[in-house]
Parts: C-alpha cells; sequence; structure tokens
C-alpha cells in the first residue's frame, strides 16, 4: 500500500503529538519511524523559505523578446552580441545573456562564426 503526499501529510500531522512509543502501538500500516520522517520532511517543507525567495530579477517583455526573435530571423549572420547593440541603438537596456536566453528559448542557434567556418549543422548539410 503506498500513500500519496496529502495521505503522508495528513498522517504526520496526526502523529506530531504522540510519542514514539504510542506510535508504536498506533501505527499499523507504516512505522513509527515513517511517520516521523514524514513529519521532519514537513517541518522542513515549511521553513525552508523556497516561497519567499523569488527570481533576482523579472523577465524582460514579450515585445522585446518578439524584437530579438525577429531581429535574429531577419538578420541571420548576426549573434545574440549584435543584436544586443541593435536594441542598445533604440534604446532598449538587455545584457548579451538575456538575449542569448530570449534565442535559445525560441530555439534559435548562434549565427555562425565571423572567420568562415562552418558550424556543425553547416558541416553535415554541406552549406
Amino acid at each position: 500500500m503506498r500513500f500519496n503526499d496529502d495521505q503522508g501529510r495528513r498522517s504526520a500531522a496526526e502523529a506530531e503529538g504522540l510519542g514514539r512509543k504510542l506510535l508504536q502501538e498506533v501505527a499499523a500500516i507504516v512505522t513509527p519511524e515513517t511517520l516521523l520522517a514524514w513529519r521532519r520532511r514537513l517541518i522542513a517543507r515549511k521553513y525552508d523559505g523556497s516561497r519567499k525567495r523569488g527570481r533576482a530579477r523579472p523577465r524582460k517583455s514579450e515585445k522585446l523578446e518578439d524584437l530579438v526573435v525577429r531581429m535574429a530571423k531577419e538578420n541571420r549572420r548576426w549573434g545574440y552580441r549584435r543584436i544586443q547593440g541593435a536594441l542598445s541603438n533604440l534604446g532598449h537596456k538587455v545584457g548579451c545573456g538575456t538575449t542569448a536566453e530570449m534565442l535559445a528559448r525560441n530555439g534559435i542557434e548562434p549565427a555562425p562564426s565571423e572567420n568562415g567556418k562552418l558550424g556543425v549543422s553547416d558541416a553535415n548539410t554541406g552549406i
């Protein structure tokens, strides 16, 4: 018999006030150690502080991401640093890492290198 998370939490909460000896007498399905371990996990989850922690910075707007994707599609040879420069010329403050993440999220690979070497995907196709 397996407990789901909710059943385990309820059992652990009910076992809170009981001692190990009383749990030994009462607990029939699971061992007292299991109930106490569930209780420890429940308390640890309550006080871990993850609900209070958020992202360090909110994401850039959808419009800006759409602009980055459009620039990348219209200018295939531009890399994320060139796109970042173009955005800066338009008055948008975006880091090059943020630009690279936006491209990666939208499935756009980095531009080919300046020195004329073919990328891995280009070498297989012979382009």
